[in-house]
């Protein structure tokens, strides 16, 4: 039996904004709990909501940046329902009139193939207390910091049909909210987290199985993992006469599996009405032309302009382009050194792989873009060599020297002296007769192996441009 399966994604992400969604206090992750909560958010009768701009400011900005529709009047509701880290007992958010409408996203697959997915709406609305399950003796605890903190939850058409598709949404909202400057989307802090509506049906139906929500996942991986193994039960599930529920769950990732939470509630659970303590929001085109105005330049205007300005494969300038600060890293790496291939090299895979190994962001690697020019700029004046600079990138991890420095006090300075170069080519040509024999009788691949030879007599020192011209030259 064949099957299709359709995903929908909900992702809420926390905004950056110096103040709560409806109350002047601030937010701090990892703070002590509940010693940032407030009065409003923990219900105290007679308080009442104030509205924080720089929420909507935030929310048109992301409209604008993926060209979406834009809510000129948006209005807030009361989500009513019941749980422990929800004072109030409801939950202000957006239901028929949210601050973004439709628009849509095109990510890049594996194989080179373009896929665009829809964005239904982007809607602002407060987040929720954390309940807290461990050290309690069987009691959970309840932790108000994050209550209140303004969130815009984007949620997607159900247009994508893999975890492949769905993580390279994800990846693709990711960039842009960072490039957006609306939050720092760091998904282990729960400032990005996202919910996995899971449905499938038999190739060729055209009614959607019934689905499950699987809540709050907090990694691109477990989220390729969750629907993996989400999709395997609903199929197991059905091929053994069974029927899918409508539910909501939880991914286990230490099981690598999902488990049920509670039954999926609809609209009408929920008993919406308009917020009797807001006023409708009214945003007019000068407001919206004035953010657009102010936007940066994303991510795939970005990678055009690498791939024109400095002739970057569409492959590399995607790499760079995909984090902001990856992107003005590289930028100013080829302007201090005049090689944007170079440059792109280096960033791209050696920079690149010591940022994913560390789990660093660019702002914390100890090897500031000014420095990693200086080592291109020192194998581009053939101080030394690529391999060498090697060897010098891994030192300036720990040693905050200059990159002539490091060269100086560890005697890697290549040698380009043609005496001691033509004196090393000799050495080689008298120790290794058998291949210099075989390069005169025209197997000239052997001229790598013969450079190798005087590299590795010179530690890794000599040109090896120039032993390879040498080479050639007294081996005619």
């Amino acid at each position: 039996m064949e099957w299709e399966t359709v995903i929908g994604l909900e992702v809420h992400v926390s905004l950056s904004t110096q103040s709560k969604l409806f109350s002047g206090s601030s937010t701090k992750f990892g703070a002590e709990p509940n010693t940032q909560a407030n009065i409003f958010d923990a219900a105290l009768p007679g308080t009442l909501p104030v509205f924080n701009k720089d929420a909507l400011r935030m929310a048109v900005r992301f409209g604008v940046g993926i060209g979406a529709e834009i809510g000129k009047r948006s209005v807030f509701d009361r989500k009513n329902y019941f749980y422990p880290d929800l004072p109030k007992g409801y939950q202000v958010t957006q239901l028929d009139y949210p601050t973004v409408g439709k628009g849509s996203l095109t990510v890049v697959l594996s194989d080179g193939r373009e896929k665009e997915i829809g964005v239904t709406r982007a809607h602002i609305e407060e987040n929720a207390g954390k309940s807290l399950h461990e050290d309690y003796h069987g009691m959970s605890g309840i932790d108000l910091n994050r209550a209140g903190e303004p969130l815009l939850e984007i949620v997607s058409e159900p247009e994508i049909s893999n975890a492949e598709e769905a993580v390279a949404y994800l990846k693709k909202l990711h960039t842009i909210i960072r490039y957006l400057d609306i939050s720092d989307a760091i998904m282990a802090q729960g400032s990005m987290r996202c919910d996995v509506n899971v449905s499938i049906r038999r190739v060729g139906d055209t009614e959607l199985g019934t689905r499950t929500e699987i809540k709050n996942i907090n990694s691109f991986r477990f989220v390729e993992k969750a629907i993996h193994s989400e999709v395997q039960r609903q199929q197991e599930l059905i091929e053994d006469g069974g029927r899918v529920i409508q539910e909501t769950r939880r991914y286990n990732a230490d099981r690598d599996e999902t488990t049920p939470m509670r039954s999926k509630e609809v609209a009408n659970d929920y008993r919406y009405f308009p917020e009797p303590d807001l006023l409708p929001i009214v945003i007019d085109d000068a407001y919206i032309e004035a953010i657009r105005a102010d936007l940066p330049e994303l991510p795939d205007a970005k990678k055009q302009r690498f791939v024109e300005e400095f002739k970057l494969s569409d492959y590399d300038a995607g790499v760079l382009a995909s984090s902001r600060e990856l992107a003005e890293y590289f930028e100013l790496v080829a302007k201090q050194t005049g090689d944007a291939k170079l440059a792109a090299n280096w960033v791209s895979g050696d920079l690149q792989a010591l940022l994913n190994k560390n789990s660093w962001e660019v702002a914390d690697c100890p090897i500031q873009a000014e420095r990693l020019a200086s080592l291109i700029s020192r194998i581009k004046d053939d101080t030394i060599s690529g391999k060498i600079a090697k060897t010098v990138f891994e030192t300036m991890i720990e040693d905050a020297s200059s990159v002539d420095d490091i060269i100086e006090a560890k005697g890697l300075k290549q040698v380009t002296d043609s005496g001691e170069i033509e004196k090393l080519v000799d050495d080689v040509i008298a120790n290794n007769p058998d291949q210099v024999q075989q390069f005169k009788e025209g197997k000239e691949q052997v001229i790598g192996f013969l450079v190798g030879q005087a590299m590795q007599l010179s530690k890794g020192k000599a040109n090896p441009g120039q032993v390879n011209a040498l080479l050639k030259d007294k081996m005619k």
